[in-house]
């Protein structure tokens, strides 16, 4: 991992995370070094960071302008994150020095999504359709005469009906007569990993306050009890739609703000729009992660090698199939990368690293600067 690792800070109504910029780097510098134990520290909000999850920003795989992966803060990889990507999106913009109109072509675990930068300042996010079979969600619950899958659990011995519907990432939504008086910490967890669910989900409740004005609550899977989540918004805005308790576009309420969600008939996409903020830049510091770890052992020579005793794919994840050392020393997939990492650290000072990256965060800072001044009349 890099001895410095800079980063941003950005919210999307209150929901936070951490952004670090991998564009630059070969796929065998996947992760820029994490782990899910080096998440939970930087996530940590008394002993690291503090954020909701981590995000990359990669180079792409399969046609798009980049790949995000995205980090939940115990160190669990969730397929999208709605607020994630419209940070994601506002720090690329930032960073790059982008004005509306862009937009960028995402992918993501849950497919390509294609965020845009709008003229209001505000990201508006095609999510895509929404999932409403059972074994694409996932979920144990069937499809009713509604049209998505839906039930009645007992979640701690409470009935509660419960409808599903998957962004990519799975959700369970629960219409109530009021979300206020909901112990969200206690059924949230609860329903998170109820068996009907076999790959744990987001929990929201929701109260429908008129056709075109939901408030909800979340509880996220790997995260808890959080101010927002975009993907919830949008299957809760689905959810409602189906059970006859909304229109196609209203407004979400969330604690900490709204959401604008559109589900497009024509098209069948579900439209989310909705601020990202910058919150501020900084470098980690390397201590937080701890000693490095120690090196493996050196490989016994008394016996000679056979190269071709090792499988030599086409391409080789460096970040997982090398944990133990490299598979093809003669041919190291990610030796130019590391080469110029090298370079980069024996080439520099501790001190030198920080101002680099110091100086990139203070162009950045700049242009957001510049871009938030109102215009000369």
């Amino acid at each position: 991992m890099l001895q410095v690792l800079p980063f941003s800070k950005y919210q999307g109504l209150g929901n936070d995370f951490l952004l670090l910029d991998g564009r630059s780097l070969g796929d065998s510098e996947d992760t820029l070094g994490l782990t899910p134990e080096r998440v939970q520290r930087l996530c940590d909000r008394r002993f690291g960071v503090g954020g909701d999850g981590v995000i990359l920003a990669l180079p792409p795989r399969e046609g798009g302008e980049l790949r995000m992966r995205i980090f939940n803060a115990d160190g669990t990889e969730p397929e999208m994150c709605g607020n994630g990507i419209r940070c994601l999106a506002r720090f690329l913009a930032d960073s790059d020095g982008d004005v509306a109109p862009r937009r960028w072509e995402v992918e993501t675990l849950a497919g390509r999504i294609v965020p845009a930068l709008a003229e209001d300042g505000r990201i508006r996010v095609d999510m895509g359709a929404p999932f409403l079979a059972p074994d694409t969600i996932p979920t144990g619950l069937a499809v009713g005469v509604e049209g998505l899958p839906v039930g009645l659990l007992e979640v701690l011995g409470q009935p509660l009906a419960v409808a599903a519907a998957g962004m990519g990432n799975p959700h369970a939504v629960v219409p109530v007569d009021d979300v206020s008086v909901i112990d969200l910490e206690t059924l949230g967890a609860a329903l998170e990993v109820h068996e009907a669910f076999p790959a744990r989900t987001n929990v929201h409740f929701v109260q429908v306050m008129a056709p075109d004005h939901l408030v909800m609550r979340v509880w996220e899977r790997g995260a808890g009890p959080t101010l927002a989540c975009g993907t919830g918004a949008c299957a809760t805005l689905v959810a409602c739609h189906l059970l006859g308790l909304s229109d196609r576009h209203a407004r979400v309420d969330l604690p900490g703000g709204p959401l604008e969600i559109h589900w497009d008939e024509a098209s069948g996409h579900v439209i989310m729009t909705g601020p990202a903020e910058a919150v501020f830049d900084g470098v980690v510091a390397p201590s937080l992660f701890g000693p490095a770890p120690a090196a493996p052992p050196a490989a016994d020579m008394t016996e000679p090698v056979v190269a071709e005793a090792i499988p030599a794919p086409a391409s080789i994840d460096c970040a997982t199939a090398c944990v133990n050392g490299c598979l093809r020393p003669g041919a190291c997939a990610s030796a130019d990368a590391r080469a110029r990492v090298t370079a980069l650290l024996e080439g520099r000072s501790l001190d030198d690293l920080v101002a680099l990256a110091g100086e990139s965060l203070e162009s950045r800072t700049r242009g957001r600067l510049s871009r938030d001044e109102p215009a000369a009349p």
